[in-house]
């Protein structure tokens, strides 16, 4: 569970201090895996993936972005190529057409990695 200073009682976010665990967790998640942002908002103990995807939208620049992913492994809409560039460069296992980004998923049966295992 979090520390008290990252959510109130209520569970409710406490910015800063989420943000710096959101952000160490997301480092935390090796090269050629990914992680989801339910997956991410459970280990820090603290609000949901909603939060989760607001802190990578607004500060996960720097981070790696990538290898934070929707429940169904499908790629950011906005950032769809670059994505498609480090999963290729992390040797990331993808299912779907590399030919239609739209139907690109990574395969989280062989590539996702649970924070709270490790």
């Amino acid at each position: 569970m979090a520390p008290a200073d990252s959510c109130s009682e209520t569970g409710v976010v406490n910015t800063d201090e989420y943000v710096e665990r959101v952000l160490a967790m997301v480092e935390r998640v090796p090269a050629g895996r990914v992680t989801t942002y339910g997956l991410i908002a459970e280990a820090v103990g603290c609000g949901g993936p909603r939060q989760v995807g607001r802190v990578m939208a607004r500060h996960g620049g720097p981070t790696p972005w990538w290898r934070v992913v929707r429940a169904d492994g499908s790629l950011p809409r906005s950032h769809r190529l670059e994505a498609f560039s480090r999963y290729r460069e992390e040797s990331t296992a993808l299912r779907g057409d590399i030919f239609d980004a739209s139907t690109l998923r990574v395969d989280l049966g062989a590539a996702l990695w649970d924070p709270g295992e490790g």
